[in-house]
């Protein structure tokens, strides 16, 4: 397995452990719809949670939440709307980027709520 692979599940790793400390409930990981996935699908409360995961090992050049662009925010809403759909879900739906950067052995993880919306592209 490549290394951007090995570090990408790495990422999703610290990401999901992140998300239950934080009372999450994960109901799926790496959903995928065509050629379109999602990395984690998660319900706090009534609320069903998107999360893009992004890890990097360093931000030197990029953030990492700066690679997720429109486009794929995009192809997450496409896959998402399907997920909907598919699981009859009903209730309201909030797009997070979890931001990982691991630096000396240690991940940095930020959590941005709310990211962007479905509504705005």
């Amino acid at each position: 397995m490549s290394d951007h692979i090995t570090l990408g599940k790495e990422g999703e790793e610290q990401a999901v452990r992140f998300l239950i400390n934080a009372g999450y409930r994960i109901k799926h990981r790496n959903w995928r719809f065509k050629k379109n996935e999602i990395d984690i699908i998660t319900e706090k409360g009534n609320l069903l949670v998107v999360v893009e995961v992004k890890t990097r090992t360093n931000d030197y050049f990029e953030n990492p939440k700066e690679a997720v662009t429109k486009k794929k925010q995009r192809f997450i809403i496409k896959a998402t709307e399907a997920y909907i759909q598919q699981f009859n879900i009903e209730s309201e739906t909030r797009f997070d980027i979890i931001s990982i950067i691991f630096r000396n052995g240690k991940a940095e993880v930020e959590h941005i709520e709310d990211a962007y919306q479905a509504s705005l592209l």
